[in-house]
């Protein structure tokens, strides 16, 4: 019996890797943004979320550029040490390259981004795993703004929950989450459900360099700036070398 020609595997698990085009490319952009913006700044990220990442990238685009990727790619990127940084400095940047953090490139001054950052947050919803800043109960009654539909899920929550002529009713107070404790998957959902957002996103500036100051450390890390540079960017780099040499033999 002949194969179908639908008849074809399909496999889930395979993912393209990152070869040396794409990191090239993404070094090549960050070599771009340091010609280009007298300054740079590193931030650290608390609370991380995309959608409040996307409208400041928009609010800033005017004058500035936020990067964010792999930490020792970037770290290639602003130059790992003396001799390969494109201005003096610059490896002291890249060495504070390490967790949640990311680039800020901008014409605005110094004073301005630290003033903007000391004073900016944005109110998220928290996720599993978030400390609870605050005790939150719900109180018996009908849930009004529910539709009926939704009782069963979140019965399933764990809410005290029952339909009454129709309308989602809590048949007892109910607590949701207490402060200090961190939050369960179930209850996250919940505060979300109710409209209640706990957690802070935040942007903490750990260092800048500037074409007239050079390098100035806002947070103190520890971190010597004359130790030798981290044996995993050296691998990166290394990786990187492997991947040239594997596009070389595609190529012959």
């Amino acid at each position: 019996m002949p194969r179908s020609k639908r008849d074809k595997k399909v496999s889930l698990t395979k993912t393209d890797r990152k070869g040396l085009a794409w990191k090239q490319r993404f070094v090549d952009d960050i070599r771009f943004c340091v010609g280009k913006y007298p300054n740079i700044f590193v931030f650290q990220v608390q609370n991380m979320r995309n959608s409040i990442l996307k409208d400041l990238r928009q609010e800033w685009k005017n004058n500035s550029r936020i990067i964010f990727g792999k930490n020792r790619v970037m770290q290639i990127g602003l130059g790992r040490t003396k001799s390969e940084e494109m201005e003096a400095g610059l490896h002291k940047l890249a060495k504070r390259l390490n967790g949640q953090v990311g680039l800020l490139f901008t014409e605005k001054s110094k004073e301005e981004v630290l003033e903007w950052a000391e004073n900016y947050w944005a109110v998220e919803y928290a996720r599993s795993g978030f400390i609870a800043t605050e005790t939150v109960t719900l109180p018996a009654g009908p849930l009004e703004d529910f539709a009926h539909s939704m009782e069963p899920h979140l019965r399933s929550l764990g809410m005290p929950t029952k339909l009454e002529k129709g309308i989602v009713t809590i048949y007892s107070d109910y607590t949701v989450c207490e402060e200090g404790k961190v939050l369960t998957p179930e209850q996250a959902r919940i505060l979300k459900l109710v409209g209640k957002p706990m957690a802070k996103f935040r942007m903490t500036i750990q260092c800048s360099w500037t074409k007239s100051d050079g390098f100035q450390l806002h947070v103190e890390d520890g971190i010597n700036d004359e130790t030798q540079v981290d044996s995993a960017v050296e691998e990166d780099v290394e990786e990187m070398d492997e991947d040239k040499d594997d596009d070389e033999d595609e190529a012959e």
